[in-house]
């Protein structure tokens, strides 16, 4: 079980192990990681713009198809999105109350990860959509809370898409240009641990910003 949960966690990491092993089975465990990650309030622990990263890396050796995993991933994030919303839409203030009066609930869906994503859903509005793939945990509950809100579905769609063919191009484009440089490629865990701290940036500066404009 600690295996299976440390594979989970670091799968950005065991990729090119993984391609190895299971070879063509990799863009369905990469579909799932991602879909999840992005679909699944209960799940923002799982990788994502390293897991991108890393893919992109390996379709620049030749071991992926960087188009197919790209096209592939696109599609994972639209509907990992697409049903967070649904569940947002249909349940969303049950699981809010309960992750709020049940500790059981709230070990799995963090009250502190809904305050934040719905305080950055009010102060951007549909953008958020968008902006909010380019920050881990955050992504994963934006979605739920634009279901919450009620958000329309079209306006909410067209934020899914754009944000979706970002991420995933930026990421993977970024690891297909870069991931195989040699002290990228030799120090991959740590670069790894790097873009994740890069990509919490944003949402401390906003943090910081709200703390800022309430105290002035």
């Amino acid at each position: 079980m600690t295996e299976l949960l440390d594979l989970l966690l670091h799968v950005d990491v065991y990729l090119l192990e993984l391609v190895m092993n299971y070879g063509i089975w990799i863009y369905a465990i990469l579909f799932l990681v991602i879909f999840a990650e992005t679909g699944l309030v209960v799940t923002p622990f799982l990788p994502g713009d390293s897991l991108l990263f890393a893919a992109g890396a390996l379709a620049a050796s030749g071991a992926l198809d960087v188009a197919g995993v790209s096209l592939l991933l696109i599609v994972a994030a639209i509907l990992g999105d697409a049903v967070n919303y649904s569940i947002g839409r249909m349940v969303g203030t049950r699981v809010i109350h309960l992750a709020q009066t049940d500790p059981r609930w709230g070990r799995w869906i963090k009250p502190a990860h809904l305050a934040k994503a719905h305080e950055f859903f009010e102060r951007h509005g549909g953008k958020a959509i968008v902006l909010a793939r380019f920050m881990p945990i955050v992504r994963t509950f934006v979605p739920f809370v634009a279901g919450v809100a009620e958000m329309g579905y079209p306006s909410f769609a067209l934020y899914n898409v754009t944000g979706a063919v970002a991420w995933v191009g930026i990421c993977v484009g970024a690891g297909y240009i870069f991931g195989n440089v040699p002290i990228v490629k030799d120090n991959f865990s740590l670069v790894a641990l790097g873009i994740v701290f890069v990509s919490i940036l944003p949402m401390v500066f906003e943090y910081l910003k709200y703390r800022r404009q309430r105290t002035s």
